[in-house]
């Protein structure tokens, strides 16, 4: 079978959760990476960048003509805001190719404050259907990262129902849950996955009434049978997962998936499968390509860890543990040693192996060693490899150039002399007079001397684009043009002052600082606020003063307001418009937005009333602010913005005191934990086994699975706020409550 040739390849898009994995992509085909600072990321549990370490990587990769995408792809606190504008200023002086983000907060900062930034929109955002994709560019969004869960002949109907550049996930490690809608790892201890800081709950053993298994493990996804598909579907980018794993993953996994990019021959797949059995990892599977795909998913019977088993803890010490073999290790790779319950392990790098009290480089299978670690290694653990010895490219680290200041040129020649006007600064011309003889034969030309003042030698600034325009044949020697190109450069080093490349971005900040005190100033205490309840199709509301709530397919004439479903995928797409159309028609005016699809299903009627509800994050006052922005284009009342679910007491009165927005609170209720499209090979009750207990409920419509808390969440009243009661899957007055992170510090 032979396939056709598109002349557009998709974009190779790779992780670097290092500096030596981002060179290492880069060095192996990759066309784009994407890296994260040391906070505000979704990854913030691997190294990550400084900002030295950036800008390298960004000045290697525009040398190579590769691309970097800077990662801002979680939920902002209010008490974070301004640092996250530091920060974002910081990666805006560095020129990255986009920033990836989740939050509309960081969302709004950008298009206000920071325009010249490319957003792309993370899979964190959740969006997931050819509405939800539309808006976003509606919003200023140039690239969407489409949710996981998301099947191939879904994405061959969205891609034929926008413009939008696309990106899909082919390859890695798979989150149970839908992207961005995940409170698990939050509601067991206040480690957010929606702030980078996931604890991985989906890999622990948990009991039903029946079995026990890792109910909520994934294997990892693998899609090098499907890449002429989505050559031929015309997808901007594929994406690797992995900024957890290191530049041997890295290198294994880009030249195997560059190998199919660059072939239109059927072997490469066969030649690409040998190269990622290189790598360590969990077994693969389609993912959530296909309906059939959902249930082979998961992986109940085997622990989840990633990576090779290499050994058995035999006994613990304050200084290491010894490990019985089963395959062999080597100073410099790097294990992990997990727990038998399935929780996260502790992971290092192997500096020190003694075998039989001696130092050894290598140690093989069915040897008994000494690992040396200070981590806290569990008993009985089991030890995997997760990353191989190599070269860790240090020297060429350290002499890597930080990056250079571009000089865009403009220059002038004529018989009397060069004019050199530097375009991009506020800065005089520099010219010098010069009798040139007319050229009787080998004339000066625009690219020869574009050329010649391209080579700055400096370690600080670099010659972006170079406009030459040359009067009539003039001669001028080579070693007369060097000159000339080394007296223009002193001239332009002595004269310029570093700080200038740097206005815009420090300027922005400055503005946005400013502004920023006046945020909240005209709040009012005379805020008007209300009750809404959400309840089960057929029951009543038992509160005879609050609003009801119905979902968009049981409200009745008792109805005041309608709740979009949070998940519609894009086959049910103009189902979802009809209602929404019959309901209009019928006077409802009142919804609830629950994703950015909702807005663009939305928009074309006037009239309407909006609030935002869970699961659309707005977790600060930025976001409060572009929510009220997106209400304004679509002409839209905005009667309340509800806020993060997952926010401590201390953050929501940040948020109160820096909005005079209508704020809701999700007051009392059952909300989801976990949502996907896996079957889970459970029901009804789970527990872990700490005794925490799980509700699993499978919706038979949706298709979808849904993780609920035995305990209800009930949250404090907070003055000045509306409230928000979702009975839909809880009784009025339960006593088995939590208040979830209220009385904690947030992750």
């Amino acid at each position: 079978m032979s396939h056709k040739k598109y002349n557009k390849k998709p974009e190779l898009l790779a992780p670097a959760g290092s500096l030596s994995a981002g060179l290492t992509a880069i060095d192996y085909g990759a066309d784009a990476v994407y890296a994260g600072l040391s906070k505000f990321n979704a990854r913030e549990r691997t190294e990550n960048f400084t900002l030295d370490e950036m800008s390298k990587l960004i000045a290697y990769a525009h040398k190579h003509e590769k691309k970097v995408y800077v990662t801002f792809n979680t939920l902002i606190k209010e008490s974070e805001v301004t640092e996250v504008a530091e920060q974002l200023c910081e990666v805006s002086k560095l020129n990255p190719d986009a920033v990836i983000i989740q939050d509309l907060g960081v969302l709004y900062m950008i298009k206000n404050y920071f325009p010249w930034l490319t957003v792309h929109a993370s899979t964190q955002m959740g969006i997931h259907n050819s509405a939800g994709v539309n808006f976003a560019g509606k919003m200023g969004i140039s690239r969407v990262v489409l949710e996981r869960q998301v099947t191939l002949n879904e994405i061959k109907d969205i891609k034929n129902n926008t413009s939008l550049e696309l990106e899909v996930f082919i390859h890695g490690a798979l989150c149970c849950s839908m992207s961005g809608n995940c409170l698990f790892s939050s509601w067991l201890g206040g480690f957010s996955g929606n702030r980078g800081k996931c604890k991985q709950p989906c890999r622990r053993l948990y009991q039903s009434d029946t079995s026990s298994g890792y109910f909520f493990s994934t294997k990892d996804l693998c899609s090098l049978d499907v890449i002429n598909v989505y050559k031929e579907l015309r997808i901007s980018s594929l994406k690797i997962e992995g900024r957890l794993r290191k530049a041997d993953y890295v290198r294994n996994v880009v030249s195997a998936y560059r190998t199919v990019l660059d072939s239109d021959d059927d072997s490469a797949v066969d030649k690409a499968r040998q190269i990622i059995l290189r790598t360590s990892g969990r077994k693969w599977s389609e993912g959530f390509r296909t309906q059939e795909a959902f249930r082979n998913v998961i992986e109940p019977d085997v622990i989840g860890i990633s990576g090779q088993a290499a050994g058995k803890v035999l006994e613990v010490r304050n200084d290491g543990f010894t490990t019985l073999l089963t395959s062999s290790i080597h100073i410099g790779d790097r294990v992990r040693v997990q727990p038998p319950s399935g929780e996260e392990g502790p992971a290092f790098t192997i500096t020190d192996i003694l075998l039989n009290g001696n130092l050894e480089k290598k140690c093989y299978k069915g040897t008994i060693c000494f690992i040396k670690t200070d981590r806290n290694i569990p008993r009985q653990g089991i030890v995997y490899k997760i990353g191989e010895s190599g070269g860790d490219l240090v020297s060429v680290i350290n002499n890597l150039p930080l990056q250079k200041h571009k000089v865009d040129l403009n220059i002038k020649v004529t018989r009397n002399g060069i004019r050199v006007i530097p375009l991009n600064l506020n800065m005089a011309e520099w010219s010098i007079a010069e009798n040139f003889a007319v050229a009787l034969k080998n004339p000066a030309t625009e690219v020869q001397i574009a050329e010649e003042f391209a080579s700055t030698r400096s370690e600080l600034y670099e010659a972006g684009e170079i406009l030459v325009s040359v009067e009539g044949k003039i001669f001028i020697p080579s070693s007369v043009l060097k000159a000339k190109r080394r007296d223009f450069w002193t001239y332009f080093i002595e004269h310029v002052d570093e700080k200038v490349f740097d206005k815009k971005s420090t300027d922005a900040l400055e503005n946005f600082k400013t502004d920023y005190t006046s945020f909240g100033v005209n709040n009012s205490d005379s805020v008007e606020t209300g009750i809404s309840v959400l309840v089960r199709e057929g029951e009543n509301n038992p509160f005879p003063e609050a609003i009801t709530t119905h979902t968009l397919d049981d409200f009745t004439a008792g109805t005041k307001e309608i709740i979009l479903p949070e998940y519609c995928f894009e086959y049910d797409l103009k189902r979802i418009e009809r209602k929404i159309r019959i309901a209009i028609e019928k006077g409802f005016i009142a919804f609830r937005v629950t994703s950015l699809y909702g807005f663009e299903l939305l928009r074309g009627y006037k009239g309407i009333k909006i609030t935002t509800s869970y699961p659309l994050p707005v977790s600060n006052s930025l976001a409060a602010k572009e929510v009220r922005k997106v209400s304004g284009f679509c002409h839209f009342k905005l009667q309340n913005i509800q806020t993060w679910i997952e926010l401590e007491k201390s953050e929501i009165l940040n948020l109160r005191q820096k909005t005079d927005l209508p704020l809701e609170l999700y007051y009392y209720g059952r909300p989801h934990l976990l949502i996907t499209r896996a079957y889970i090979p459970a029901k009804n009750e789970i527990k872990e086994s700490k005794d925490e207990g799980f509700i699993l409920n499978k919706d038979l419509k949706s298709g979808l699975c849904l993780l609920y808390s035995e305990k209800v969440f009930k949250s404090f009243n907070f003055e000045g706020m509306s409230l928000f009661f979702d009975l839909s899957n809880a009784e009025v007055d339960e006593q088995n409550v939590s208040s979830f992170n209220l009385d904690f510090t947030l992750q």
